[in-house]
């Protein structure tokens, strides 16, 4: 009788990467040219479209690894939060909660540390200058602020809102980067009960 094949013999492997390595290079690839194209073009001026062309990879790959323009420059700069995406939150409940709601978000969110390494370094950064420091504010601006301005729908909607900013920036240096104490041990809920007022009040009062 003629021997049955084997049937347990390891299938051949096949060549090439693995999928996942391929995955992260093609995502890294994109996040290197965004970089490229905002650098050069600013916030406002690059197209994902641009980025799919320097990157060398088809548009819908871009959609596929990011959710539009803003998450692939939170990637980029590499943001420790992303407030944009909380504003909607924040925006569809009570207007009276607004300014509460962004400072235990914000608190909340940096009690991991990882998040909050990364905040600091971006605040340094911004305070030295460093070329990260404008994208990171190009996507405040037009992420963060001008939603903001027009949710707060008043004459001087714009001064509102980088006062709430002013507000918020502060509370981060002093509690992250210069730890000064008290502040820097106040639980996030003592946050939110003294400096979500003051930032509903420059939006709202």
């Amino acid at each position: 009788m003629t021997a049955e094949p084997e049937t347990d013999a390891a299938a051949p492997r096949r060549r090439g990467r693995p999928r996942a390595a391929a995955s992260a290079d093609t995502r890294s690839r994109i996040l290197k040219a965004a970089m490229a194209e905002f650098a050069e073009n600013g916030y406002d001026a690059t197209s994902l479209r641009a980025v799919a062309r320097r990157a060398g990879v088809d548009p819908a790959l871009v959609h596929h690894y990011f959710d539009g323009k803003a998450g692939l420059l939170a990637a980029a700069v590499q943001f420790p939060v992303r407030p944009d995406q909380e504003l909607d939150r924040l925006f569809a409940g009570p207007r009276d909660e607004i300014g509460a709601g962004i400072i235990r978000f914000i608190t909340t969110q940096l009690e991991d540390r990882r998040r909050r390494q990364r905040a600091v370094a971006l605040v340094r950064a911004a305070v030295a200058g460093k070329p990260v420091a404008t994208l990171a504010k190009a996507f405040i601006t037009r992420e963060v602020l001008s939603r903001l301005a027009r949710v707060t729908d008043a004459p001087d909607a714009e001064l509102r809102a980088t006062l709430a900013a002013s507000q918020i920036v502060g509370l981060l240096v002093t509690r992250y980067v210069l730890e000064l104490e008290p502040l820097a041990s106040a639980t996030p809920e003592e946050l939110v009960e003294r400096v979500g007022p003051v930032v509903q009040r420059h939006l709202f009062g």
